[in-house]
């Protein structure tokens, strides 16, 4: 899936909606202590309400710190 995760929140076009709705759990059950079953599940779910949320309003969700640490983490990594 080609995401499109913007700062501000977007609602799906119509040629999204049902590539997108299709990644939507039929139900929401945990599993050892986690939403859904795989990784990939919850990353997807994830992505399909950062599209819908933006990120800017998934960063008020944790200290600034943390972002900061995750983003010098991700930097040091990548190519």
């Amino acid at each position: 899936m080609l995401w499109d995760i913007r700062r501000e929140g977007r609602a799906w076009s119509q040629e999204e909606f049902d590539e997108r709705w299709a990644l939507t759990p039929e139900k929401y059950e945990c599993f050892d202590g986690k939403m859904l079953y795989t990784d990939e599940d919850r990353l997807n779910l994830l992505a399909l309400l950062l599209e819908q949320v933006g990120i800017d309003e998934a960063l008020r969700l944790a200290p600034k710190e943390l972002w900061r640490e995750a983003l010098a983490a991700y930097e040091s990594t990548s190519v």
